[in-house]
């Protein structure tokens, strides 16, 4: 059960969301093993002084067009896989929007299977 959340500069149309939105979910279907309707994403716009970003950590050229993607996801998966799912993603989303791929930065944050209720006050993984 990834939560997935998008960080970036406001002002995006929506079709623009919504695409990031999909190759996202494809990703995590076709390489992390995610559950079919398993789709819980949140995006936050912010201004761009809200967003502090390297322009060239590591010598990756961004731009203020960058977007952070955060997913807190149950631990387990190989190397392979997150390798697998960032390709996905970055090639992904520069086919279907145009995004640059230096400007697509992925973090992943992983947490034991407990640490989850889906409602109902319960921990359903547990």
């Amino acid at each position: 059960m990834p939560l997935v959340r998008v960080d970036m500069i406001e002002g995006k149309p929506s079709t623009f969301r919504k695409a990031i939105g999909d190759v996202i979910y494809n990703a995590l279907r076709s390489h992390l093993n995610v559950p079919e309707n398993d789709r819980f994403i949140i995006f936050a716009e912010h201004t761009p002084e809200e967003m502090m970003i390297s322009p060239d950590y590591l010598g990756i050229e961004r731009t203020q067009n960058c977007i952070i993607v955060q997913l807190t996801l149950n631990s387990g998966r190989t190397l392979e896989m997150k390798k697998a799912f960032y390709h996905a993603v970055a090639y992904g989303l520069h086919e279907q929007t145009g995004m640059r791929l230096e400007d697509v930065f992925i973090s992943l944050v992983e947490v034991p299977k407990e640490n989850w209720s889906f409602g109902n006050g319960e921990a359903q993984y547990a």
